[in-house]
This record gives structure tokens, C-alpha cells and sequence, in this order.
């Protein structure tokens, strides 16, 4: 019985959004992949992490990959950028961004 009461606690908290949208990660870009419009002007990078395991149960991936995102953009304000483009996918609940000042 306390098996199946735990399993279900992880399902239900692994559909769950833990990283809120900021107001200054609202403005915040995401740039496709590829390259970047000439007006805008490199401000750094950007490393995020997030938890990609709960124990031993592995998070849905694309939860994961929407709460680094959200991070990115949180981030992004505070380095002096309004958009950000995902250098390579996540690995391991982690992820890189460039961040750019776009007109």
C-alpha cells in the first residue's frame, strides 16, 4: 500500500511546472536555432540546471527541457539580454544559452 501511495505522489508531482515565468523573463525571447539576426549582439552565456531524476524515477524530459527555458529567461534580464538561443540540447537536467540583445 505505501508502494502504490508513493508511486502516485511522484506521477502526480511529475506533471508539475516548479520554475515560475519572472516579469522580466515575460520579455525574453527564444531564438530558433540557426543564425542570429544581424542586429543583435552577444551578451554571454547562460547555464542552467534543473532536477532530471526524483529518486529513481527520470522526469518527463520535456518538462525539463520547458523549466531550463523558463530559467534561461529568467536569467537573461540580469545579463543584459532580451532573447536567448539553446546552444545544445539538455544533458542531465542542464543546459547552455547564449544570450543576445536583439533591437
Amino acid at each position: 500500500m505505501r508502494l502504490l501511495i508513493l508511486s502516485a505522489l511522484i506521477a502526480s508531482t511529475a506533471a508539475c511546472t516548479w520554475v515560475p515565468i519572472e516579469s522580466g523573463g515575460k520579455a525574453v525571447r527564444v531564438l530558433p536555432a540557426g543564425p542570429v539576426a544581424p542586429g543583435c549582439v552577444a551578451k554571454g552565456e547562460i547555464v542552467v540546471s534543473v532536477k532530471s531524476k526524483v529518486g529513481f524515477y527520470n522526469r518527463n524530459p520535456l518538462r525539463v527541457q520547458e523549466e531550463l527555458e523558463t530559467l534561461a529567461r529568467n536569467e537573461a534580464p540580469s545579463a543584459g539580454a532580451n532573447a536567448i538561443q539553446a546552444l545544445a540540447p539538455p544533458a542531465d537536467g542542464s543546459q547552455r544559452y547564449s544570450a543576445w540583445q536583439c533591437r
